[in-house]
């Protein structure tokens, strides 16, 4: 079978490199972008040295620079790629808000970057652009391979800054899932050529808004940008044919992700119906066809449940380019877990013990959600009851049209009382978990309330561990994202 796509990043002019990138060969194995940083620089580097596309997640990404900024940054890693950034002025500006010689105290609360919002501000859009192009930058610095981030289309209102700092940091593969990212083909020209960007935003009750970055504000010394390849993640052919059908929002590929995949799944169509356990049953109707897939002429792959080598091959055999691997590389010794959270994982995979499972309350995104079921986890009825209910990152938010005629934020796991008081459904209170800061205390950044409080995990991970026990069988002290390539490729 393939094991390798060749190099796309040899020097030549940025025409020639948009060009060679549309033209290059395409990957078999995709890194699949998990959670927030836990498909980090380091992650990703590792899979693209083995010729593989390695991807970063963009999910919050200014608050996991910032974080580590205060944490003193112990090997200065992270300003080494900031000196790289184009607009030092905004360097500076972040490294005197948020670095701190030595890092804070282990008790004292990080420093919160504001919420993101419609009406997004200079130094809001030039920290999301700096972050993401620190991430991108790291994960290719010192090799030839390529490189990829995710974004959540649910996360709307970061998506023009982040996708204009991935690209200045020569992102090769942009990546979306979680919705229908029918605008992110028009952005990625439209950035390419230096031009302003847009994003349009939905909101509840009224119109949709725009958010836009224009480049040239930031850096008005650069004529043009490497473009990057698309992909969207897709579940169901009939969306690839609609994102299709139009130049403006055809993509240059498709992940088509069946519902065992890890992370926000696509809602199963039509009423929603359980099993036993209390998970969603998916039908017919939620499979992709594959033969309406192979007629829309983009190359595509296939994700959810295809981490093992039969696997790889069969999917090769169905016609896909290759496959996109989550849950197999989050739980390699490489991924941007913490060393606690890694070890909880690993010891319930090796017992038998770690229990997955979809939960169709726990995002504040209405989307079910895979979440692991650790002892004290806020996915656990233990764990949820423990956390103060509070809503103080923010991604998820969603803009509300509200009785007055202003736009104002809502979110199902902030305050009950404020959900309510902005016209939220009580409906959708119940069971909704904190996603953000869970996210961000499994990779070992968690906030310190002044309470003292510290905030816990909610690990996300696909249905299909079996490659994972696998791996973990022969490999004691754990595996490598490395490792794991060369088993998938049946690599000795």
């Amino acid at each position: 079978m393939p094991t390798s796509f060749e190099d796309s990043t040899q020097s030549a002019s940025p025409q020639q490199e948009r060009q060679k990138s549309l033209n290059a060969p395409n990957p078999v194995i995709i890194q699949g972008g998990m959670g927030i940083a836990v498909s980090n620089w380091q992650l990703a580097r590792k899979v693209s040295q083995k010729n593989q596309l390695g991807v970063v997640s963009g999910t919050a990404i200014d608050n996991v620079l910032v974080r580590h900024l205060q944490d003193g940054d112990l090997h200065g890693t992270y300003r080494r790629a900031m000196e790289h950034f184009p607009n030092q002025e905004i360097v500076a500006a972040v490294l005197n808000k948020y670095f701190i010689e030595g890092g804070k105290p282990s008790d004292q609360p990080y420093i919160m970057v504001p919420k993101i919002t419609l009406e997004q501000k200079f130094d809001a859009q030039g920290l999301l652009a700096l972050a993401n192009f620190v991430e991108v930058w790291l994960a290719k610095d010192g090799h030839n391979g390529v490189i990829g981030i995710n974004f959540l289309h649910k996360i709307q209102m970061t998506t023009a800054a982040s996708v204009f700092g991935a690209m200045l940091a020569g992102v090769d593969y942009i990546i979306m899932g979680a919705g229908i990212p029918r605008e992110l083909p028009k952005l990625i020209r439209k950035l390419a050529k230096m031009e302003e960007g847009s994003v349009p935003v939905d909101v509840i009750g009224g119109t949709q808004v725009l958010t836009s970055i224009n480049p040239n504000v930031f850096t008005p010394q650069l004529k043009e940008l490497k473009r990057p390849k698309f992909l969207a993640i897709i579940s169901v052919d009939i969306l690839g044919t609609y994102l299709a059908r139009d130049e403006e929002t055809r993509p240059d590929g498709f992940i088509i992700e069946h519902n065992s995949a890890g992370g926000h799944n696509a809602p199963p169509r039509g009423k929603y119906e359980f099993d036993p356990s209390g998970e969603p049953i998916y039908g017919p109707k939620d499979i992709a066809d594959l033969e309406k897939i192979k007629k829309i002429g983009l190359p595509f792959w296939l994700a959810g449940s295809y981490g093992k080598p039969d696997r790889l091959k069969a999917a090769l055999d169905l016609g896909a380019q290759g496959v996109q691997i989550g849950t197999l590389f989050a739980l390699s010794n490489d991924s941007g877990f913490s060393q606690r959270t890694r070890d909880e994982l690993h010891t319930g995979l090796r017992d038998g013990s770690l229990e997955i499972k979809t939960d169709v309350k726990a995002s504040p995104t209405s989307f079910p959600i895979k979440v692991a079921f650790i002892d004290g986890h806020t996915s656990t009825e233990e764990g949820y009851k423990a956390r103060p209910k509070l809503c103080d990152l923010g991604y998820l938010r969603e803009p509300v049209l509200s009785k007055t005629g202003n736009i104002i934020y809502r979110c199902p796991s902030e305050p009950d009382a404020q959900f309510l008081k902005k016209g939220g459904d009580p409906e959708e209170i119940q069971g909704r978990k904190c996603l953000c800061n869970g996210l961000m205390a499994n990779i070992g950044l968690p906030q310190v309330r002044k309470d003292g409080y510290v905030e816990a995990s909610i690990v996300t991970l696909g249905s299909d561990i079996e490659g994972a026990k696998e791996l973990l069988a022969q490999h004691s002290k754990g595996y490598g994202a490395d490792q794991a390539i060369d088993w998938l490729l049946d690599q000795k």
